[in-house]
């Protein structure tokens, strides 16, 4: 079996145990919606491309959020098979390009699913996007890997996230540390979630008081994506945002000259309790 098919076939089981298919578009596309909201960015997992969240973006878009998603596709047209960094640089490209066009957007939510949730966060934590956005909310995401990389780890040069993936990575000892200020930070998880089991999905809280956990209970990792309970706790996350915006999340979107995140220190920071729980299906 050649590295490729393996990929194929990896791809097609993690589609099976909670990430849908589909192809993307070759450039973003900005829904303006009915409200001034300001942007929300989906951002798919592995194996997953631009059009595996289209039904959480019309479902957006009716709901009056104002919603745009990326094409990131690389190797087969799947989403996440390039460096999780790689990704994320993309994102910071084109989100620049975007704002350029229209400067006048407003604040970026990102919303990541799965591995999308970890472009979100390097993104937001070592390229500078927490001067563009208010909030990041991820969605099954593995912060602190996930075991099902293991298994693929020797195709590591075909497809790098994989090895970035696995538990105890040095990406992901890259990524610890503290979350941006003033950016609002929310992870949605559930321990039935057997791609990301519990609870490498948890968020180390303490020290950032813009920082929380939502767990759904009885959801995999199919659910949180096109769940309706799981469709809830988001939009009520997303209108939370809206109601009480991040303090300093304004000034910081247009404080575009800064090199480094206000606040941030070294060093992880450890767990926290800032936790509630939702019942989903």
């Amino acid at each position: 079996m050649t590295g490729v098919s393996f990929i194929e076939r990896l791809g097609r089981r993690l589609r099976r145990l909670g990430v849908p298919d589909g192809s993307g578009e070759s450039d973003p596309t900005l829904h303006p919606g009915a409200s001034r909201r300001g942007p929300v960015l989906l951002l798919s997992g592995f194996a997953s491309p631009r059009r595996a969240h289209a039904e959480l973006e019309r479902q957006l878009r009716r709901d009056g959020f104002r919603v745009f998603s990326l094409n990131l596709s690389g190797l087969l047209g799947a989403f996440g098979l390039r460096g999780i960094d790689d990704l994320a640089d993309q994102v910071r490209v084109r989100v620049e390009r975007l704002y350029a066009r229209d400067p006048e957007l407003g604040p970026l939510t990102i919303v990541g699913h799965s591995a999308g949730g970890l472009v979100g966060a390097y993104y937001l934590k070592r390229l500078g996007g927490w001067r563009r956005s208010r909030a990041l909310v991820t969605v099954g995401t593995p912060h602190q890997g996930t075991p099902l990389a293991y298994a693929a780890l020797p195709l590591g040069p075909l497809a790098p996230s994989l090895w970035q993936l696995a538990p105890g990575s040095s990406f992901l000892e890259r990524l610890r540390g503290p979350w941006p200020r003033g950016v609002r930070v929310t992870s949605i998880y559930s321990r039935h979630d057997r791609v990301t089991p519990f609870p490498s999905a948890v968020l180390d809280t303490l020290g950032h008081p813009l920082a929380r956990n939502v767990e759904l209970e009885t959801a995999g990792h199919r659910e949180l994506l096109l769940g309706s309970r799981a469709y809830g706790a988001l939009v009520e996350e997303l209108r939370a945002l809206d109601a009480s915006p991040a303090p300093g999340a304004l000034r910081l979107v247009w404080d575009i000259s800064r090199t480094e995140p206000p606040g941030a220190g070294p060093g992880p920071a450890r767990a926290g309790t800032q936790e509630r729980r939702v019942h989903a299906r």
